[in-house]
């Protein structure tokens, strides 16, 4: 059996090892969030099909249910001013990003980051192009699957009807938008989206997640923007509800003025869709990218404790 000797060796050892670093609970600076940006890029455009199938199809779903949400909670507001309900609405829409980043799924417009890696040639184009494509679709299915969920427990027909008579005037408004306007509304919103993701790579807990998010989103949302999956729940939730008779008699929508399946793929969802891609391509990640990814620039791991200041490092 070891003697006392050893015993005084064993703890002079572990009184003379070095201390573990400290934990920093900085929030990172942007070098790091760029290549911690760059990092979660690579993993998505590596995950398989079906885990992205599904994950995307989750992600529909948290996003529909933030419309709902803000839905429910600007109808029949008539009396408050407008941007007073804008922003409630705004802020009701928060959950679903929230549910998105903290929950874990795969977000069409926020995936637009991955731009950062690909342009890094970390990702190539057809992994890039592949998980747009199978996260859009799941999406989409998710998205609308929820709305026809929320029509089936007769949602629509809460506070007289009141419900379903805001989401056909949602629908209403956004099928009315031109070509050109609703590209402008779709660029400026996923920039706004894409903003929101960038601040949660900064963020070391799910508090500071949340607050990252919910003041990009609900401005998108006040300031009328236009999501293209967002519009996967308002405008199928519209279509399946407007010819309801409690929302009929709510609602002040002229008969066969409603929205269309055709207006709401060719006149919204197409126009917002390249809107979005190009806000979140070209307003975020292509501007991160060169600032502190392009060749050249020398910046930390995103495991790397943060540095003081926002400068790229030389």
């Amino acid at each position: 059996m070891p003697g006392p000797a050893a015993d005084t060796m064993l703890v002079r050892g572990m009184t003379d090892a070095a201390p573990p670093p400290p934990t920093s609970l900085d929030a990172l600076p942007p070098p790091a969030m760029a290549r911690r940006a760059e990092d979660v890029g690579t993993a998505k455009a590596g995950l398989g099909a079906l885990d992205t199938l599904v994950l995307a199809a989750l992600a529909g779903a948290f996003i529909a249910l933030g419309a709902a949400f803000s839905n429910a909670v600007t109808a029949g507001g008539v009396d408050l001013p407008y941007g007073v309900a804008r922003l409630l609405g705004g802020l009701a829409f928060s959950l679903g990003l929230i549910l998105v980043v903290v929950a874990g799924a795969e977000l069409f417009t926020g995936n637009a980051l991955i731009v950062m890696a690909w342009a890094s040639r970390r990702v190539t184009t057809a992994r890039l192009l592949r998980n747009w494509s199978l996260v859009f679709v799941g999406n989409a299915a998710g998205a609308i699957a929820t709305a026809g969920l929320v029509y089936a427990g007769g949602v629509h027909r809460f506070g007289g009807g009141s419900v379903g008579a805001q989401a056909i005037a949602t629908a209403v408004h956004k099928t009315g938008l031109s070509f050109g306007q609703a590209i402008a509304l779709g660029v400026l919103c996923n920039g706004l989206v894409c903003l929101a993701v960038w601040l949660t790579y900064s963020a070391h807990s799910t508090t500071d997640k949340v607050f990252a998010i919910v003041f990009p989103i609900t401005a998108f949302v006040a300031a009328g923007f236009e999501h293209s999956i967002a519009n996967l729940y308002f405008l199928p939730y519209a279509l399946f509800v407007e010819h309801d008779a409690a929302v009929a008699a709510a609602t002040h929508v002229p008969a066969g003025a409603g929205p269309t399946w055709g207006s709401f793929l060719v006149d919204n969802l197409l126009p917002v869709t390249i809107g979005n891609v190009l806000g979140g391509t070209c307003l975020v990640a292509a501007v991160y990218w060169l600032v502190y990814l392009r060749p050249g620039r020398e910046v930390p791991s995103s495991d790397d404790p943060p540095a003081t200041g926002g400068a790229p490092r030389r």
